[in-house]
């Protein structure tokens, strides 16, 4: 698996890895965690968007609702 390298303040590493130890999980884990939930999250919203732009093209096409 290959490494990726991030750099975040001080303050915010403090946050992350008291958030990971309340979570019971370790501060890697808690960010990889948050990442996937953040491109879970995006990828999600983008489907709706187009199943939305698609209803309306056909609302438009139509003159149906």
């Amino acid at each position: 698996m290959p490494t990726t390298t991030i750099r975040i303040e001080d303050d915010l590493k403090a946050r992350v890895a008291a958030a990971a130890e309340r979570a019971g999980k370790t501060a890697h884990a808690f960010i990889v965690d948050a990442i996937a939930q953040t491109v879970e999250q995006i990828e999600i919203e983008e489907e709706h968007h187009r199943v939305a732009d698609e209803r309306w093209a056909k609302v438009l096409s139509t003159g149906k609702t």
